[in-house]
């Protein structure tokens, strides 16, 4: 191995102990993420300037050799915050994936607050969320665009995910199940057979129409099956504590990938 391959194997060695974005590695080293990529992957040779960089990051070791996995969500920082104003609706949100599930949600649909706090605790997400809106469909859907977007903006590259995710959740005579593969992808299956399309004022067909937004900005596979129930209300929160669940297991840091992207591809999309 000559001298300029050891130096590009240390590199990636680093970021995958830190736990760093290519994006992150970039920057340390001065350089743009497309030329960092290119040369971690080895289309292309390292050059003088990453090689420059590379060296005066691996002398100084600069946040990397004391990382753990906690520190690396910490720096990480899995948060966004999407605000969302049209002439239908006003939603300010922020999403904290690594959470302990604490939430403040106003909507002004108690049903819809209800549902989206059963997501947060569950899939221990913090989620602050404000919203008003003309009518509760334009309201439900933008929800579910922003929640989908924050998500997908957090996770960044998506590098060291679990990816993939999976609950079944029961609540009294209810069964429903959630599967989820965070692969760059919006796609949704839905078999949501609800009793009635009413729920306290609320009709159950938005909760399709949320789960096809969100899972289509979170660019996102998303598979839910309500398998049987009698009551509407423990139908609907047994399927969003088992979306929390699924998406809490998907977007967890695996540590034996530590910085890699979980795809044979190198790619995940969005």
């Amino acid at each position: 191995m000559d001298q300029v391959e050891e130096i590009v194997e240390k590199i990636v060695e680093l970021q995958k102990e830190g736990g760093y974005t290519d994006q992150q590695m970039a920057d340390k080293i001065g350089g743009s993420r497309p030329l960092y990529q290119r040369t971690r992957t080895r289309k292309i040779t390292a050059g003088g300037r990453f090689l420059k960089g590379a060296i005066a990051l691996l002398s100084s070791k600069v946040e990397v050799s004391s990382s753990s996995v906690a520190n690396r969500e910490v720096k990480i920082n899995r948060s966004y915050i999407v605000p969302r104003k049209t002439k239908e609706t006003n939603i300010n949100l922020k999403l904290d994936v690594d959470s302990n599930g604490k939430y403040e949600i106003n909507t002004g649909i108690k049903m819809f607050d209800h549902l989206l706090a059963q997501l947060a605790q569950h899939g221990r997400f913090g989620i602050t969320l404000s919203a008003t809106g003309d009518d509760q469909h334009h309201l439900v859907e933008d929800v579910g665009i922003c929640l989908g977007k924050a998500l997908n903006k957090a996770l960044g590259e998506k590098r060291g995910i679990m990816r993939m995710g999976d609950a079944a959740v029961s609540m009294d005579d209810a069964l429903a199940t959630v599967v989820v593969d965070i692969n760059g992808r919006g796609y949704t299956v839905l078999d949501l057979p609800f009793s009635k399309n009413d729920m306290a004022g609320f009709p159950t067909d938005l909760i399709r129409h949320f789960l096809e937004s969100f899972a289509a900005e979170a660019r996102l596979n998303l598979h839910a099956k309500i398998v049987y129930g009698i009551n509407d209300h423990h139908k609907a929160e047994a399927l969003f504590k088992a979306l929390g669940r699924a998406l809490d297991t998907a977007t967890k840091i695996d540590k034996r990938i530590s910085g890699e992207l979980p795809s044979t591809k190198e790619l995940l999309e969005g």
